[in-house]
């Protein structure tokens, strides 16, 4: 049977998807179903920000190079993005619920050697397996839900759903702050272990396996290892580019390498019984449109983001627990805004709410695109509130449109999809707008300099500057009169807030071709095949 086959019989004849019986106790249970995934998909959000507070401390603790510390972060990053979509697949074929427990101990058990290394190299090939395990766990999460929940309440789950990982996204510095300052930076890796014995036991009571009576038998492992290698490769150079520089052989090389491999991956596809990724998926415009959606909705925010910390610690001086405080105003209107957002999509259809939460993101990027040095803490919790009011339906209903817009029995891949749809956008964001921000740093910082009447700079020493300007840190060290210092402060300010100005303008353009995209969503087309479920 072809993959095109295999998806439209999927459309046509819902009947052939095993709806699972009305819930009877504990097990199955829709709502404590979503409190069970959402403790264990809590721990893989925290871990995408909280350990960038614990970089320095662990920096300094193991003796580790500035390269090994990337790799702390790119590693985990990689398994995370590379490993999601085939994550889904096993899910679609042993059952979501033990995949979801499989990635539960894994994750626990990596977080808690990682907490254990006394050497960098034993904490980077931990936080790999991390990551291994976390991308089990996503795509595992979505699966359940869409197969537990009723087609009128999904939309409220996965609001729900979107509400923890949006919360524990940009808790994530707060509660590193928290930790690192107060006990050590190995208790940001080992509050993972009660965390995952709770998930556990909570999954192994409550979860329930529901599989499609046509789910996937076999695996297309040349599929798996060609899709592997292609998201690596534009990973890595995304991940890379800035080091090497745009241009470079090898940062095309990589991306090269990358566009082949998904070609050669697509082809692959079209002579492979049960395929990894069928792709008639894609004839689906509302599922693809999702995808793409996903990819720059993560563009604008995590690219945003990824300043907003530079801005508020650098700039403005605060600490890493301070300035997650100042956060709070996203992270407080994703949390409300999510579950309303599930409701208002249940209601009237994903393309509305889609639409204008692309809509106020954009105005949120265009607004922090005029943020200055002395910006007040009040503009900027305005801002970052209208972020989060935006962010939050699309993070629910581009979900809603990947996931209830494939079959029941690719419900994993699609949760894959949608997942790695994230990983490939923040990387992309952070990529080229990082590049913008060094574009900018580097037309304007010399001529900064010298109008501020400062000592002229070699070029090595201008490189230098210009490394430590585009994160918003001035070039100074203890030996520099404080009145050169503030000078020079100044002129690092400046130059940095200006460089971040263009990047949120670039970012507020993303998110309005976006908002065109968002007018192609729909509602889930096999939403109801899902439908099942006891007492909601």
């Amino acid at each position: 049977m072809t993959s095109q086959t295999t998806v439209e019989k999927a459309s046509r004849e819902p009947q052939d998807t095993a709806v699972p019986a009305p819930a009877k106790g504990l097990r199955g249970h829709p709502w404590l179903t979503l409190f069970s995934v959402a403790i264990g998909v809590m721990m893989v959000a925290l871990d995408g920000t909280i350990v960038a507070i614990a970089n320095p401390a662990i920096q300094q603790d193991l003796k580790a190079s500035l390269a090994d510390v990337q790799w702390i972060t790119n590693g985990y990053m990689l398994a995370l993005a590379v490993s999601l979509i085939t994550a889904g697949k096993l899910g679609d074929r042993f059952g979501h619920r033990q995949t979801f427990l499989i990635g539960v101990v894994g994750f626990a058990a990596a977080s808690a050697a990682i907490g254990l290394s006394n050497g960098v190299a034993l904490v980077i090939a931990f936080r790999v397996l991390q990551g291994l395990f976390g991308a089990l766990l996503m795509p595992a999460a979505l699966g359940l839900l869409r197969a537990t929940f009723p087609a009128e309440k999904l939309n409220i789950a996965i609001g729900i759903w979107g509400m923890v990982i949006g919360a524990s996204t940009a808790g994530g510095p707060i509660l590193g702050g928290v930790l690192v300052e107060h006990v050590s930076w190995q208790s940001v890796f080992f509050i993972n272990v009660p965390v995952g014995v709770i998930a556990l036991l909570l999954g192994l009571v409550i979860l329930k396996d529901h599989r499609a009576e046509n789910a996937p038998r076999s695996f297309d492992i040349g599929g798996i290892v060609l899709l592997s290698q292609a998201m690596f490769c534009l990973i890595w150079a995304l991940i890379k580019g800035a080091e090497w520089g745009w241009g470079d052989y090898k940062t095309l090389g990589f991306l090269g390498a990358a566009v082949a491999l998904f070609v050669v991956f697509a082809f692959s596809q079209k002579n492979v019984r049960e395929p990894l990724i069928p792709l008639a998926m894609f004839r689906s415009v509302p599922l693809s449109a999702g995808a793409v959606l996903m990819v720059l909705m993560a563009f604008a925010f995590m690219g945003g983001l990824f300043f907003v910390t530079f801005y508020l610690q650098n700039v403005h001086g605060l600490s890493p627990v301070d300035s997650g405080l100042h956060l709070l105003p996203l992270t407080g209107m994703m949390i409300v805004a999510s579950p309303l957002a599930g409701v208002m999509i249940t209601k009237f259809g994903p393309r509305v709410p889609l639409v204008g939460g692309m809509v106020c993101t954009a105005a949120a990027m265009f607004g922090m695109s005029q943020l200055e040095i002395g910006t007040s803490t009040l503009t900027m919790s305005i801002w970052f509130g209208l972020l989060g009011l935006g962010l939050a339906p699309v993070m629910v209903g581009a979900t809603e449109v990947i996931v209830g817009n494939a079959p029941m029995e690719l419900s994993g891949v699609a949760g894959g999809l949608q997942q790695a749809a994230m990983q490939v956008g923040g990387s992309l964001g952070t990529a080229v707008l990082g590049a913008i921000m060094a574009s900018q740093v580097d037309s304007k910082l010399a001529d900064n300099w010298t109008a501020a009447k400062l000592p002229p700079l070699s070029p090595e020493q201008l490189d230098q500057a210009s490394s430590a300007v585009e994160v918003g840190v001035p070039p100074v060290d203890g030996n520099t009169p404080p009145e050169v210092a503030a000078k020079i402060a100044g002129v690092a300010h400046d130059t940095f807030v200006s460089g971040m100005s263009t990047a949120f303008m670039v970012a507020g353009i993303v998110a309005v071709v976006a908002a065109l995209v968002a007018t192609l969503t729909k509602r889930g087309a096999n939403a109801e095949a899902g439908a099942g479920a006891g007492h909601i």
